[in-house]
C-alpha cells in the first residue's frame, strides 16, 4: 500500500481540474495559447512532485520539489491573466486560484525544510 502523500493528492487533482478548464475553454471560447500555457504549468507540478518521489538524492528532490513550486507561481500568473481577459469568471478563478495558492505552501514548506541544513 502507498503511504499518503498530500502534495501528490493535491496536485493530481489541481490537475485535473487544470485540464477539464483547458477542454471548455478551448471548445466553448476557442482560446488555446493563454490556456494551453496554464495546461502545461498547471499539470506540470504533479509531475515533478512525481518525479521527486523517485529521487536519486536529496538534492535532486530538493530541484524538483522547486521547479514544482514555480510551476504553481506560474499556474497561478495564468489564472490571473485569463481571469482578467474575462476567459474565466471570478468563480472559477477563486477556487482554482486558492488550490494552487495552497500547493504552492505546501511545496514551499517542504523546500524549506529540505534546503535548511541542520
Amino acid at each position: 500500500m502507498q503511504k499518503k502523500n498530500p502534495a501528490l493528492d493535491k496536485s493530481f487533482e489541481f490537475a485535473k481540474s487544470i485540464v477539464l478548464l483547458y477542454k471548455e475553454i478551448a471548445s466553448n471560447q476557442r482560446e488555446y495559447v493563454l490556456s494551453k500555457q496554464l495546461l502545461r504549468s498547471g499539470t506540470s507540478i504533479g509531475a515533478n512532485i512525481s518525479e521527486a518521489n523517485g529521487a536519486i538524492s536529496g538534492a535532486d528532490f530538493s530541484n524538483k520539489i522547486s521547479i514544482a513550486y514555480k510551476e504553481c507561481l506560474e499556474s497561478k500568473y495564468w489564472l490571473k491573466l485569463l481571469f482578467e481577459t474575462n476567459y474565466i469568471n471570478e468563480t472559477i478563478y477563486n477556487k482554482l486560484f486558492e488550490k494552487a495558492d495552497e500547493l504552492g505552501r505546501i511545496l514551499f514548506s517542504i523546500l524549506k525544510k529540505t534546503r535548511i541544513k541542520k
